[in-house]
């Protein structure tokens, strides 16, 4: 398979905009502040463009990724048709912790199903936060199956996931408008659109926010660059393939991107409007890290993709040219995990 793919069409690509209550609610979570924009020269210097900056999610609300801003409102949302349910996910990690988090926030239970390669201490920082966590037998995509069906069988249980399906749209959808906090805050924070925006992605909820924020009718209109592990690449694949593919997937350090379905509702927008995407190995996103730490950003391997996936790009020549990006680019760099420790 391929490890790169563009589209010149993208960019022309106008997005409907997306209604968003959000923020608001945001705000008014106990903690909430907006996560730093920080600008990083020596990665400016190493990507031989004007500006680099990295959007830190590493202490978003005491969870240390970026995730929460979906699932909190997704929460929020379902909890007032079904109040008093019990919320159910699956996850690679940090959606499924969010979840639990806002469970206790909202006083409900959750259950967690996780998949049978997930480490144990991922598992054991959900549990601690007060759901039951429960094996499924298989990857990410089979933990999602049980899920549904572990959600279906009973009414007074709420399914919260991040990817979308044919008659489970309404609950993704929230979870993408969630995101859109966090490109607000780039807005207020940048004055303006970068040049580029890099971002991780696993089923293609954040990579889909991220387009429709920047292909609204009217605004400015930067390249977006999707980066995924190199063994669970789905949508590097479905675009290069023209429709939506699955892939099985094996093991990678990039846990919350090893996903191998790109969800329903992401698909259309990112096949429309995202300009390219790239696959990383486990050994760039690692050096990404150690990089990224050295410069005083916690990153874990799935935020620091972002970095290795600049990098993929913008040090191939052709890859460059068809992002547009000259020497005086502004990049941003979506870290959207802090180093677990």
């Amino acid at each position: 398979m391929t490890s790169w793919y563009s589209s010149p069409a993208a960019r022309d690509w106008v997005g409907p905009p997306a209604p968003n209550d959000a923020h608001a609610f945001h705000r008014s979570l106990p903690g909430y502040s907006p996560t730093p924009l920080v600008q990083v020269p020596e990665l400016a210097a190493d990507l031989e463009v004007g500006r680099v900056l990295v959007k830190d999610e590493s202490a978003r609300l005491g969870l240390g990724a970026f995730k929460v801003l979906g699932a909190s409102w997704a929460c929020h949302q379902v909890l007032q048709t079904h109040p008093g349910a019990m919320l159910v996910a699956a996850t690679d990690g940090n959606h499924g912790r969010a979840v639990a988090r806002m469970a206790t926030y909202f006083g409900v239970g959750a259950t967690i199903f996780v998949p049978a390669v997930m480490l144990p201490q991922t598992a054991a920082r959900i549990a601690d936060e007060g759901a039951k966590v429960v094996w499924a037998d298989g990857d990410y995509t089979d933990a999602v199956r049980c899920a549904a069906a572990f959600a279906a069988d009973q009414p007074g249980r709420a399914l919260v996931q991040d990817t979308a399906w044919a008659g489970y749209e309404q609950v993704p959808a929230w979870i993408v408008q969630g995101y859109q906090t966090l490109l607000d805050e780039i807005d207020t924070q940048f004055g303006g659109a970068p040049d580029l925006v890099a971002v991780p992605v696993g089923v293609g909820s954040l990579a889909e926010a991220v387009v429709r924020h920047y292909r609204r009718p009217g605004t400015a209109r930067p390249s977006v660059l999707s980066v995924e592990p190199d063994t669970a690449a789905c949508v590097l694949a479905s675009l290069s393939a023209g429709r939506a593919t699955t892939l099985a997937t094996a093991a990678t350090v990039m846990a919350g991107l090893n996903c191998g379905t790109v969800s329903r509702s992401a698909w259309p927008v990112l096949q429309a409007g995202c300009d390219a995407a790239v696959a990383v190995s486990d050994t760039d996103a690692l050096r990404a890290v150690a990089d990224l730490g050295q410069l005083g950003i916690s990153s874990g391997p799935s935020g620091a993709a972002a970095l290795a996936g600049a990098r993929a790009a913008l040090t191939e020549p052709g890859r460059r040219t068809a992002l547009g990006l000259d020497a005086d680019a502004v990049v941003v760099l979506l870290s959207t995990e802090g180093s677990i420790r």
